[in-house]
């Protein structure tokens, strides 16, 4: 039985290696989209306030971010196999002392500790699964695990929800527990550790630790001002201060980087146009994207008066748009190359975020549904081809800080887009007379002129994101290549991935 599995593993390598990876992401993306419903029943048991158990997960936020470089660059030294299971295992263990504790500073601490599991997996996923499929096929692997990404992302909340109101707040912790420990024993019965070991490395390669802490503080600071930015005031000595920290931090880091002898990440990787542009317009893509999930919940209910039920019933068929278009999009981007793909999905995202732009009080819920669905499409064609092409200029042994740093541009994008579009959501009610906060469009009974101060700031934070998605869009046009004619292999240097 044994030597029939391994038999048939060896033949169907890339799908049992997918599936393993499919699983880690799942429940991954899971645990994290479902803890926030639990968060007001923690607050209650142990008498705090929203505020403070909003740090659960924000500290899992900040471990993940600022340790997706570090982990991944490390995956390239020791092998993506090792890092990956190991990360399961903090990821378990944290999930286990944190539904376990009743001190609130446990909690954030062991949730933490978690976000250094999720780190390590989720830089190592998209390798694993990228080094295991040709080039030729990387579109429509990529696309696929985005599948997943959106499954996790919806399944969230509903099973979440569930599990929480049954049996309390720890079972968001513990939901987690036994997809972990599946997905850790796949990992390690499927993952083939010659496969997903760094190629090309002589091994004696050194890891950068002052580089990985500089980018470590630099990302966690970053965050932490953008997070609270809209409180503390962009202009509050407090903001610059810091802001002007991680300016510093991040121009040693560049210095360092640039002559330390096995740099965390290598800036030749900059010197690709491709992979700078790729990059950039995603930073930029994600930074819009985010906006719209994020305030379409207040729109919808402060200002269409919807219930939160009936607000998730409307915008889960975007989601699961996203998930389908993912694939589709993959395999196309395969065959056809990216660039139109790129360009055509970024065309239709800016379509909707001028739609979204021209919302009144009284928008109809099909024209939000509509532009919902527009914006979701384009999401969904653009991740996959973009992908590919800043991978296509990547040697497959650097693949583990490669995705990593795609993964950081994914997640931080989000953070700044959301601080960034309340921010301007906020000064626009302010400077209209009214409270500069959500908490005004969130609380009951909001009358007819708080809602059209907000669904004025909606309004300039989508023209905004339009901006923001027509400088993707240049960029985009700026790439060069539209599809690769082989990949990057190891042993080649710089030229053979400059495009």
């Amino acid at each position: 039985m044994i030597r029939n599995f391994r038999r048939a593993r060896r033949a169907n390598y890339k799908w049992w290696a997918f599936a393993t990876v499919a699983m880690g992401t799942f429940v991954s993306v899971l645990d994290q989209s479902g803890l926030s419903l639990a968060l007001p029943l923690i607050a209650d048991d142990l008498d705090a306030s929203i505020p403070a158990v909003q740090w659960v997960t924000l500290a899992y936020m900040l471990a993940t971010s600022s340790l997706l470089l570090p982990v991944g660059r490390m995956s390239d030294i020791l092998g993506r196999k090792p890092v990956y299971a190991a990360g399961f295992v903090i990821f378990v263990a944290a999930a286990i002392l944190a539904g376990s504790s009743n001190a609130l500073g446990f909690i954030i601490g062991f949730k933490a500790l978690q976000g250094v599991g999720a780190a390590m997996i989720q830089a190592n996923g998209m390798a694993i699964v990228t080094t295991t499929f040709p080039a030729s096929e990387r579109g429509k692997a990529i696309g696929t695990l985005m599948t997943t990404v959106g499954s996790g992302a919806i399944a969230g909340p509903i099973i979440s929800g569930a599990v929480v109101g049954i049996f309390g707040w720890r079972a968001a912790f513990f939901l987690g527990v036994p997809i972990g420990l599946l997905s850790l024993a796949a990992a390690i019965v499927v993952l083939d550790s010659g496969a997903h070991s760094s190629r090309g490395g002589d091994g004696k390669s050194g890891f950068d630790w002052f580089g990985a802490g500089l980018s470590a503080a630099a990302l966690s600071i970053l965050l932490l001002v953008v997070t609270n930015a809209h409180a503390l005031g962009w202009t509050s000595p407090l903001a610059v201060s810091a802001l002007g920290a991680v300016v510093a931090m991040l121009g040693l880091f560049v210095w360092w980087e640039s002559r330390a002898p096995q740099p965390m990440l290598a800036l030749d990787l900059f010197r690709r146009r491709l992979f700078t542009l790729g990059s950039a317009a995603s930073f930029l893509t994600f930074m819009a994207g985010s906006s719209v999930f994020f305030l379409m919940p207040f729109f919808l209910q402060g200002v269409r008066g919807l219930t939160p039920l009936e607000t998730g019933l409307l915008l889960s068929p975007t989601a699961v748009c996203f998930a389908v278009t993912g694939p589709i999009a993959g395999r196309l981007s395969d065959r056809y190359g990216w660039r139109w793909f790129i360009i055509g999905s970024l065309i239709v995202n800016g379509v909707a975020m001028l739609g979204m732009a021209t919302f009144g009080d009284d928008a109809p819920l099909w024209r939000v549904m509509g532009a919902l669905f527009l914006q979701s499409i384009g999401m969904g064609f653009f991740y996959s081809p973009n992908s590919s092409a800043v991978l296509s200029t990547v040697e497959r042994s650097r693949y583990g800080v490669a995705t990593a740093f795609m993964t950081l541009m994914r997640t931080g994008a989000s953070v700044i887009g959301i601080a960034l579009v309340t921010s301007v959501v906020t000064a626009v009610m302010g400077s209209m007379g009214y409270e500069p906060s959500l908490d005004a469009i969130a609380s009951q009974g909001v009358d007819e002129g708080v809602k059209g101060a907000f669904t004025q700031g909606v309004r300039t934070a989508f023209f905004v994101m339009f901006g923001l998605n027509l400088v993707a869009l240049v960029l985009s046009s700026m790439g060069g290549a539209s599809s690769p004619s082989t990949d990057v292999p190891a042993e080649v240097g710089e030229r053979a991935a400059v495009r």
